[in-house]
């Protein structure tokens, strides 16, 4: 996702600016870096780790912000999440993208390259939209939550995948669970309550939930018996628009 600003003076709730993963930051430093400095100057502040606070309601993960993204990524991911943390960027017009990051404007974290926070300084701050890919967000409670924005990270790094068969993607799409009946495939290993990333038999991926039953217990089970929980799909772009 590139980036989206307005000339619009309504209040927006996607913006983002980062640097470098929170996660590459001694623990030493991370409190001067979360402290917001008086009379802050978006315009000609300096691009450092010690001035990302400089833009009022964004700033990178504290420590158990960053723990709950990551538990989260790490459910659908394993071992991959390295790849999705280290991985270098494809964003951007710079022959030197840099990597990605991670950020959280109000209550959602976003993930984007280096590159195009760099671009986006060029924007007023009241008209930048949104940059980057938003990948969930946190509820009033402080739980963090996966949403359908994140489906293209995870499915590039999934550990666990199903199939579906064509005749059951519709209902999937429109937010029901996945049964037995409606499985294609699925991958060996997979136990109750993992993260699975959900694809058509094309290989498109269609959302994600959570593992109802292992591998081996899906291959015993009747045709109406429970697969994997819905938890996001990508019908909800059409159903919850207001929302995303």
């Amino acid at each position: 996702m590139g980036i989206i600003y307005s000339n619009s003076k309504i209040p927006v709730r996607s913006k983002f600016l980062t640097l470098i993963p929170f996660s590459t930051i001694p623990v030493a430093t991370r409190h001067q870096i979360s402290r917001r400095p008086s009379n802050p100057n978006p315009v000609t502040a300096r691009y450092d780790f010690f001035q990302l606070n400089f833009f009022p309601n964004m700033r990178p993960l504290d420590e158990s912000e960053t723990t709950q993204v990551f538990e989260k990524l790490f459910k659908f991911t394993g071992n991959n999440l390295k790849n999705v943390v280290e991985s270098p960027s494809h964003e951007g017009p710079d022959q030197n993208p840099g990597r990605y990051c991670f950020r959280l404007h109000k209550n959602r974290v976003y993930y984007v390259s280096e590159s195009l926070v760099k671009r986006a300084t060029n924007i007023k701050r009241e008209n930048l939209v949104a940059f980057g890919t938003n990948i969930g967000k946190f509820t009033k409670s402080g739980k963090f939550h996966l949403t359908i924005q994140a489906l293209n990270l995870l499915a590039a790094n999934a550990k666990h995948k199903v199939w579906l068969k064509p005749t059951s993607e519709m209902s999937f799409l429109y937010g029901n669970d996945v049964i037995k009946g409606g499985l294609g495939r699925i991958t060996d290993n997979i136990n109750a309550y993992d993260g699975v990333v959900v694809f058509s038999m094309s290989d498109v991926p269609l959302g994600f939930g959570i593992a109802a039953k292992s591998t081996q217990d899906c291959r015993k089970m009747d045709p109406n018996g429970l697969v994997v929980i819905r938890q996001a799909d990508t019908g909800e772009y059409l159903r919850n628009q207001e929302d995303l």
